[in-house]
């Protein structure tokens, strides 16, 4: 189980930057992209095992430094970035340790079984009465 988003606080480090998009003259003015950046191996809030979960889930953004950053510029504001950067970085977390259910092979039933042979033995006579006949 993922702790909650507040105990991983201690090792996340904020950088602004100036964002694309909605604000009109704001933007040139206002730093408001939030870039949230955690190191997944320093992390001590983790097990072993959930770094290496969340390592190979996620190690394709991962920079080379091997840290995992998320970046928020929806809002105007500052503070709401930063609170979506948190919720998205939570939520990533939390997928990459949910393990899939593993699949159990089934059969057709023997209903499905005869009626795809009754289909392919209709079209087969049906394709058979438009051959020519010799």
């Amino acid at each position: 189980m993922l702790p909650p988003a507040a105990t991983f606080l201690p090792e996340i480090t904020f950088q602004t930057s100036r964002a694309s998009g909605p604000g009109g003259q704001n933007v040139n003015k206002v730093e408001s992209r939030v870039e949230l950046r955690w190191h997944l191996q320093a992390s001590q809030v983790l097990t072993e095992a959930q770094k290496q979960l969340i390592l190979e889930k996620v190690a394709g953004q991962l920079t080379a430094d091997g840290y995992l950053l998320v970046v928020a510029q929806d809002d105007r504001s500052q503070l709401r970035n930063k609170e979506i950067a948190l919720v998205r970085f939570h939520e990533l977390l939390q997928k990459s340790l949910r393990r899939p259910k593993p699949r159990r092979a089934t059969r057709p039933s023997a209903g499905a079984v005869r009626k795809r042979l009754e289909g392919k033995k209709m079209q087969s006579e049906k394709k058979a009465s438009r051959r020519r006949l010799d």
